[in-house]
């Protein structure tokens, strides 16, 4: 499988479960072809704590353990055998603890990204790079783009990030932000979680939203996959996506049947999958906070078999 396992060590990366230099380890992946795509986890998940190691889990190895996690690494084309597959870097980091202590930790993991991502782009400065995020990691991928030049990476996925608005915007707008494209993913059944989040942690600009409820930049778009005008869009660019089943739920980004493999397209095959023609299809606002939980549930479109027969 063309997966690589780093983490975010104190003293910078480190290979998960090897004592062998990262940085040379990571040099020689890098001369391969096709895509490299950063798999990066979020709060909770921890590489030095077995129970929750994301390589154990959502970025698994196949054991019996990770089989009862939703993979990340199929459905986003990896372990397929194709030649031009890529490259997947499993990224992990301490994530942990408090929500203080975990976005201290997302901004230091992302800044050792940031060096992993320079050395990949010195050796193989034609291959694409992309990022995928969940929750918190958007923080690491954020911090990241903070210390990368222009063109360091080319597309980044952000699953409900556990982010506000104001920092994926600054972070969009630095160098490495302004040449990349971002694909906020979104829905209203993350909304007790974005509340959570902007209840315990202070934004840095007053009356700031957490990203769930839009991220407006040129270079952005917004996919809310609660949203039935959303799915027939996806669906016209090969992105069968099922629909949502909870009114509640973090974890629906990436573990609803079609989402990961919709991600895997946009990423691989970005040339048929524009950010201006995602815009054009895709409704220009998303819905507002609460919308799905107070919806009034659907009826049948059906009537009983006793009803028809009555009628």
């Amino acid at each position: 499988m063309p997966i690589l396992r780093l983490n975010a060590g104190p003293d910078g990366l480190v290979l998960h479960g090897s004592p062998a230099p990262a940085l040379p380890t990571l040099r020689r992946a890098a001369k391969g072809s096709g895509p490299i795509i950063i798999l990066i986890h979020g709060f909770k998940y921890d590489p030095n704590v077995p129970t929750y190691c994301p390589h154990n889990r959502i970025f698994g190895k196949g054991t019996a353990e990770a089989r009862t996690q939703t993979q990340w690494l199929r459905p986003l084309g990896f372990a397929s055998r194709h030649a031009g597959e890529g490259l997947a870097i499993a990224f992990g980091w301490g994530a942990r603890g408090n929500l203080w202590n975990a976005q201290l930790s997302a901004r230091a993991a992302g800044v050792a990204l940031a060096q992993a991502i320079r050395d990949i782009r010195a050796v193989a400065p034609f291959r694409p790079i992309h990022a995928i995020t969940h929750s918190m990691g958007s923080e690491v991928i954020f911090e990241a783009l903070r210390h990368l030049p222009a063109r360091a990476l080319h597309r980044v996925f952000t699953i409900t990030g556990a982010s506000y608005a104001s920092v994926a915007t600054a972070a969009m707008e630095t160098p490495a932000g302004r040449s990349a494209q971002l694909m906020n993913i979104i829905s209203r059944e993350n909304d007790v979680f974005d509340l959570m989040f902007e209840r315990l942690m202070a934004p840095a600009v007053p009356m700031d939203r957490a990203m769930g409820s839009g991220v407006h930049l040129s270079n952005a778009v917004n996919i809310q996959l609660d949203c039935p005008k959303t799915l027939a869009a996806l669906a016209r660019f090969g992105g069968h996506v099922s629909g949502p089943e909870r009114r509640v739920c973090h974890w629906s980004g990436y573990t609803r049947p079609g989402a990961l493999r919709f991600y895997a397209r946009a990423l691989r095959s970005a040339d048929d999958i524009t950010l201006e023609a995602l815009k054009a299809a895709l409704p220009a606002m998303p819905t507002p906070r609460w919308s799905r939980i107070f919806a009034v549930p659907q009826m049948p479109s059906y009537l009983p078999a006793r009803q028809k027969t009555a009628t």
